[in-house]
């Protein structure tokens, strides 16, 4: 935008009640010369290519060479040989696990290379995570993660004051907004749209105050710069172990000295980016993935190139950190343009937008959701019960934190690390499952003044009917907890059993309303061999804010819950509670109207399923083939998923409490649209895969929505899966 304030520097404050002094460490910059930043740093994946375990190991070095704890190793011992020297580090999942292995004698060490500034946390997440595909409250909590371990550590004058996302494929200004209600001075990133930065860099716009949110206004403000070379190293000075560059020679007798020639190329390199910037100051990223293993020859080649370039008198140079990079910008006391919007969607060429990773591994996706939310459940509970002695939700809390990671939720990791990711997930959801067991088990022992403890299952695989706890048994009891602070009269309760005589009583052994369905021909072709329940039991469970009730399930000796009416109807077919009306079409089995009855609004409507063919690369325009980050298609045209008419044959299941219609498109996309009683919206639940590739050609599953909305074409697509 056009408008322009200076950057206003906040006060942090820990808790939100006492004022937080920070260690400024002063670097002595020049009015008269470029101050060059020098920044060693490495960034650290938790997971992506190799599980964390096997990055913080060096392990499996077959898929990529790196080894966490040996960077820190070698990084700590380099910075105490020289007091000039600095470091960076981010991701606390790492430090964390290295912190806990090392002895009273290096911790003392650590500590003082936090007190003197030359290890510097920035960021300070348990993860660098994901900005497209996380939720705001699963950033938070990663981010609480990490700081309390720095904040209880190393005490809250060394919590960082830079947020650092170098590699997130896109920025949100929700992210903006967030690290800026933390309390952060500044944020730095790598990854910018190509045409953007051109742009950027071609009228000094790298840097700017991002006002994250319009409504919140300037309390979501925060400085933002986007680092000029990613976040590697200058062209040409990468000095890792792994890179081809040349060292600085430096000893005359020898005869492939290159001093001169080396300390020209770097002063060209920063006269270059400085005149894209607007102060006197220049931030370099002196490192990468996973470099300074072998920190020696980053550290040794980089006092060699300060010496030298120092020696010419044509800039100040120095080694430095982000935070104090900023502090030297502060100083300029300049104005700078505001940003309100995102940075979505990453493109790093033509053809090339990092779009695709929004719907990588859906399941897993929906896996980190779903427990992101049992999570907040699992800790409520243990509060208000009081700490166990043997389980708690932190195993789940730090799953949950790696898992918000840009190479985890995003789904860009390797086929072995997403396993990894749902096994720690799992291993973390067992543990908050025996937790809220226990906790409302005993609620309940005590509300009823029973001596007996209950025994509490739970229902991990109900997305596919699948629940022994009860389909084996003939009568079982169902708690369900509200964990949120208003009263909920409509929780729908859906649970597998393997008859239709049941019946189900509240509390007060009242008789409770409920429907059978058969259990759908997608979730049998999902589920396999793990479950055989033939029906679903629905009811609608009625629970009070941050409390529980308890219903009653029993056989039956006669029919007591609805049976759903199922046909396959050639004509059209309706489906309506108070709020809507749903007609799908007989002929094509598509929705084709929607009506809202509290408004009477009108809106028509085809919604299907089609694809788009993958683009491998080859073609004159790029080489770029679509994949787990990029959704690039050969072409706009799409593809039906059956034949050309796109028909969906159709199944009707009809009762008082749940109306579905289930839509069979094609051997690899079903559907069902969902319509329970007096609640105000739809469910479409869609179920893709295996999905056929006989044709050896790579398939974008899509979902269309057309209507007659008047929307000035900003309707789009939604991929589904790949």
């Amino acid at each position: 935008t056009s408008a322009r304030v200076k950057h206003v520097r906040k006060t942090m404050c820990a808790n939100g009640l006492a004022s937080v002094t920070f260690l400024v460490v002063l670097v002595a910059g020049r009015a008269d010369l470029l101050n060059v930043h020098v920044v060693p740093h490495t960034h650290d994946d938790v997971g992506w290519l190799k599980t964390v375990d096997q990055y913080y190991y060096g392990a499996n070095n077959s898929i990529q060479h790196a080894g966490v704890q040996y960077i820190l190793d070698g990084v700590i011992q380099e910075l105490a040989d020289d007091p000039s020297r600095t470091f960076i580090y981010v991701e606390m999942a790492f430090f964390t696990r290295w912190w806990n292995e090392q002895t009273d004698v290096t911790k003392a060490l650590v500590h003082k290379l936090v007190d003197d500034g030359q290890l510097e946390f920035i960021n300070g997440g348990w993860c660098m995570n994901d900005e497209a595909s996380t939720d705001y409250n699963a950033i938070i909590d990663q981010m609480s993660e990490g700081l309390r371990f720095i904040s209880n550590t190393f005490g809250a004058k060394h919590r960082p004051r830079i947020a650092w996302h170098i590699d997130p494929f896109g920025h949100s200004a929700e992210q903006a907004s967030l690290f800026a209600m933390m309390g952060f001075d500044g944020f730095f990133f790598g990854r910018i749209d190509y045409d953007d930065k051109n742009h950027r860099l071609n009228n000094s716009e790298l840097e700017m105050i991002w006002r994250g949110s319009e409504s919140l206004g300037q309390q979501t403000e925060i400085f933002t710069g986007v680092l000029y070379n990613g976040y590697g190293p200058p062209r040409g000075f990468c000095f890792d172990q792994r890179c081809a560059d040349q060292p600085i020679m430096d000893d005359r007798d020898l005869f492939d000295y290159n001093v001169d020639e080396r300390v020209t190329a770097f002063l060209k390199a920063c006269v270059d980016q400085a005149s894209h910037y607007r102060t006197d100051n220049i931030m370099l990223t002196m490192g990468s993935d996973f470099q300074y293993e072998n920190a020696n020859t980053w550290y040794k080649n980089l006092d060699k190139l300060i010496y030298h370039v120092k020696m010419t008198k044509s800039v100040n140079i120095f080694y430095s950190t982000p935070s104090r990079y900023l502090d030297a910008v502060h100083q300029a006391n300049l104005t700078w343009n505001v940003k309100t919007d995102d940075f979505f969607p990453y493109a790093d060429c033509p053809w090339c937008y990092w779009t695709g990773y929004f719907t990588s591994r859906p399941a897993l996706k929906g896996y980190v959701r779903h427990l992101n939310g049992y999570l907040q459940t699992c800790r409520q509970l243990e509060a208000m019960h009081g700490l166990f002695a043997d389980i708690s939700p932190v195993k789940l809390g730090k799953a949950v934190g790696v898992a918000q990671h840009h190479d985890a939720v995003s789904g860009t990791e390797k086929q072995h690390v997403a396993n990894d990711y749902a096994t720690r997930l799992h291993i973390g959801q067992v543990e908050c499952d025996e937790l809220v067991g226990r906790a409302v088990g005993e609620m309940s022992v005590k509300e009823s003044a029973s001596t007996a403890p209950l025994k509490v299952a739970t229902c991990e695989y109900l997305n596919i009917s699948v629940c022994p706890a009860t389909s084996d048994v003939d009568s079982f009891d169902i708690i369900v907890y509200n964990p949120v602070g208003r009263h909920d009269d409509s929780v729908v309760v859906r649970v597998p059993v393997n008859s239709e005589k049941v019946i189900v009583m509240d509390a007060m052994a009242t008789d409770v309303a409920c429907q059978i369905l058969p259990v759908s021909p997608a979730t049998l072709s999902v589920r396999g061999d793990r479950g055989d329940a033939q029906y679903d039991l629905v009811f609608i469970a009625t629970v009070p804010p941050l409390g529980y009730n308890t219903y009653f399930i029993r056989r039956a000796t006669s029919q007591q819950c609805t049976v759903s009416t199922v046909t396959q109807p050639t004509t059209d077919t309706i489906i309506s509670n108070s709020h809507y009306k749903l007609t799908v079409d007989g002929r094509s089995g598509r929705i084709k109207e929607v009506a809202n009855q509290m408004s009477g609004t009108v809106v028509t409507m085809d919604q299907q399923f089609l694809w788009y063919w993958s683009s491998e690369g080859h073609n004159k325009n790029s080489s770029q083939p679509s994949g787990a980050y990029i959704f690039r298609p050969n072409s706009s045209d799409s593809y039906p998923v059956n034949n050309v008419s796109n028909k969906a044959s159709l199944t009707v299941a009809m009762g008082p409490i749940v109306q579905e219609v289930w839509q069979n498109f094609s051997s690899f996309a079903y559907q069902v649209v969902r319509l329970y009683a007096n609640t105000n919206h739809v469910e479409l639940e869609y179920t893709i895969g295996p999905i056929d590739v006989k044709d050896k050609k790579g398939k974008e599953i899509i979902s269309r929505y057309t209507t007659n909305l008047a929307t000035d074409k900003m309707c789009g697509v939604v991929t589904m899966a790949t």
